[in-house]
C-alpha cells in the first residue's frame, strides 16, 4: 500500500498527457483569484439526523426540511460557511423536477444560514445497490450502516449506463450553472480504481456544461491513476485526509506544489489522532479550506468508529460528529475553538 504522501509524490511527477482531451481546466490565476473572494472556508459533511443515506434525504417522502433548517442552524452557531452535500442518481431518476426542486429548496435554507454549499454527484463508498423508495433501517452501533454509492460498482464499469448518468450530472449541473448558492462541483467522492473511465468522462460532462463554479475531484490516497487525474483536472484541489496533525502540515505543503487553492473535504476522525484542537488550527494557519466529517448524530451513526460492529455501544469519544440533535455539543471546547478561529459570537 503506497502512502498518501507516496501517492502525491507520483501524481506531482506524473505526466498528464494521457488526460489531455478532456476540457481546459481553470488556470492557476483564476483559480487563486476565486479562491481570494472566499472567506476562510470551514464546514462538515452534511446530511440531516433523521436520513439514513442520500436518498432518504432527497426523496420527496422523506425530506426533512425543518430539520435541515435546524442543524444548519447549528452548523452557523459553530462558524461555518460551507457544508459538503451528496446528491444521488437515483433520487434524480425518479422526479428530475421535484428533485431539483428540493435542492432549491436546500440552497435556499442554507443561504439562510450563511452556508454556501459544494454539492457531491457520484460516490464509491459503502453500500454498492442503491434502490428507489424505502431505505433500511438504522442498525444501532454500525458506522454508516445505509449510506449508498452513486451509481454503483456494476453501472461504473458498465458503459452502456453512463448515457443516463451524463445526463444526471449535466442535468443538476446545468440547472444551477451560475447560482452564486453553490460553491463548487465535486463531481466524485472517492472513486475507486475501476471507476477511472467513469471519472475521466464524468470531467468532460461537467466542464462541457461549463458552470460558474469550479469542479474538483478529492484526492484521498487511492489508486494513483486516480489521484493524478484528481489533481492534474481539478480546477481547484480538494484532498482528504484523516491523519494526525504533523502529517496534515507535510501533506498539504505537497499539495501547495500544485499552485491551487486547497480544500481538505473530509477530516475529523479523533481516535485516532485526527482532532479539532491539533488539526483545525493547522488549516487556519495555512489557510486551507477544512470540512469536517459529520455535524449531528443521527441515523448515519458516525460517531462509531469505521467497522463498528452491531450493538457497539457509544464510544466515550466519538469518532465524527459534532452535537446530539438536539444541539447539545460532544464537546463544548471545539465549538469554542471553531468560532474563535472563524470569529463567531463565542458559545456560552
Amino acid at each position: 500500500m503506497i502512502s498518501m504522501t507516496g501517492l502525491l509524490a507520483l501524481a506531482l511527477a506524473s505526466t498528464v498527457a494521457v488526460h489531455s482531451d478532456i476540457h481546459p481546466r481553470w488556470t492557476e490565476k483564476k483559480a487563486t483569484d476565486w479562491y481570494s473572494k472566499q472567506p476562510w472556508l470551514v464546514g462538515c459533511n452534511f446530511i440531516p439526523s433523521t436520513a439514513i443515506n442520500q436518498l432518504e434525504m432527497w426523496q420527496a417522502d422523506t425530506f426533512d426540511l425543518p430539520t435541515i433548517d435546524r442543524e444548519l442552524g447549528f452548523a452557523e452557531h459553530t462558524g461555518m460557511n460551507t457544508a459538503r452535500v451528496f446528491l444521488h442518481s437515483l433520487a434524480w431518476k425518479q422526479d428530475p423536477k421535484g428533485f431539483k426542486h428540493r435542492v432549491d429548496q436546500f440552497l435556499t435554507t442554507a443561504e439562510k444560514h450563511h452556508i454556501k454549499p459544494m454539492l457531491v454527484l457520484f460516490d464509491s463508498c459503502w453500500n454498492p445497490e442503491p434502490k428507489i423508495g424505502p431505505q433500511p433501517k438504522t442498525r444501532p452501533g454500525v458506522h454508516n450502516c445505509g449510506w449508498l454509492q452513486c451509481p454503483g460498482p456494476k453501472a461504473e464499469k458498465d458503459s452502456s449506463e453512463w448515457p443516463e448518468l451524463k445526463e444526471y450530472a449535466q442535468d443538476v449541473v446545468r440547472s444551477f450553472k451560475r447560482d452564486r448558492r453553490i460553491l463548487l462541483w465535486d463531481i466524485y467522492n472517492e472513486p475507486r480504481k475501476e471507476a477511472l473511465p467513469l471519472l475521466t468522462e464524468v470531467y468532460r460532462w461537467v466542464q462541457e456544461v461549463n458552470p460558474s463554479q469550479p469542479i474538483s475531484s478529492g484526492a484521498f490516497g487511492g489508486d494513483a491513476g486516480i489521484t493524478e487525474l484528481q489533481l492534474h483536472a481539478s480546477d481547484v484541489t480538494t484532498c482528504h485526509h484523516y491523519g494526525v496533525a504533523t502529517d496534515l502540515a507535510k501533506y498539504l505543503e505537497g499539495l501547495a506544489k500544485l499552485n491551487r487553492p486547497i480544500i481538505c473535504t473530509e477530516w475529523m476522525a479523533r481516535p485516532i489522532g485526527s482532532r479539532v484542537e491539533t488539526n483545525l488550527p493547522v488549516f487556519h494557519d495555512k489557510h486551507v479550506g477544512c470540512i469536517i466529517w459529520g455535524l449531528v448524530y443521527g441515523k448515519t451513526q458516525t460517531i462509531y468508529p469505521w467497522g463498528s460492529e452491531p450493538g457497539t455501544p457509544e464510544p466515550k469519544l466519538w469518532f465524527h460528529d459534532l452535537y446530539r440533535p438536539d444541539g447539545t455539543p460532544f464537546n463544548p471546547d471545539e465549538i469554542k475553538l471553531f468560532q474563535n478561529l472563524t470569529e463567531r459570537p463565542k458559545t456560552q
